[in-house]
């Protein structure tokens, strides 16, 4: 089975979410740039995002704040959202059961989805981090959504963006790719990947998604045709 995050892996939407946050961090005195919020909030939700802020700055975002973010991100949304280049070829040649794993709330993820034209391709098969106890990277998420695809985790590939997501996968006892093809992580320096902290563990890296049919054998048949794995 493959399980996909969402933001940054299915859509491309890692560099807006960054400026709508660093934007309405400035007017609580809060300057950072997208390098720190790479480093410190990618792949988490937003609850942990806001305890990061607390044990960082001292400021304890009002609850007003994630309302805020979540406004002004849909209506960045409505106009500049698009799927990450080549998901919808990688959808169509899957020959094995697929589905979302997000930290994400579940109002984003379905509105992000229904925006980029793709969430009858995923139906119910959408898990976010409020289902489970413990967000990544604890394995909960991943463990639940397997579960819930009636998959055995050393089945699983999981495709990820963040550190805390490929330690979550690795967390599962799940294969991982390291996904670098959305537009936060295409210029990502190698010293910059080893700052925010990404696992140099069992996993493999790919900057598109045609490669992962070269790295993980059966889970379907390329663009060009040519089946791999068995």
């Amino acid at each position: 089975m493959l399980i996909l995050d969402c933001d940054g892996v299915v859509i491309d939407s890692e560099v807006i979410s960054a400026e709508t946050l660093i934007a309405l961090l400035s007017g609580w005195d809060i300057q950072i740039d997208v390098a720190f919020v790479r480093e410190h909030f990618l792949g988490r939700s937003f609850p942990t995002v806001a305890g990061c802020v607390y044990d960082l700055f001292g400021v304890r975002l009002p609850a007003r704040f994630e309302s805020d973010y979540r406004q002004r991100l849909f209506e960045t949304f409505e106009t500049d959202l698009r799927l990450v280049a080549g998901v919808e070829a990688l959808l169509d040649h899957l020959t094995v059961p697929f589905c979302i794993a997000t930290s994400s709330s579940p109002i984003r993820v379905a509105r992000s989805l229904e925006l980029t034209g793709v969430r009858a391709r995923f139906g119910d098969r959408v898990f976010t981090a409020s289902e489970v106890a413990h967000g990544k990277p604890a394995p909960d998420l991943f463990l639940h959504a397997a579960r819930k695809m009636n998959a055995a985790p050393d089945k699983c590939l999981v495709v990820e963006d963040s550190s805390v997501g490929l330690q979550a996968a690795l967390s599962a006892d799940m294969h991982a790719a390291w996904f670098t093809g959305g537009a936060h992580m295409r210029k990502m320096a190698d010293t910059d990947i080893e700052i925010a902290g990404f696992p140099k563990g069992p996993h493999f890296k790919v900057s598109a998604f045609d490669e992962l049919f070269d790295h993980a054998p059966g889970i379907g048949r390329r663009p060009d045709g040519e089946v791999h794995g068995s």
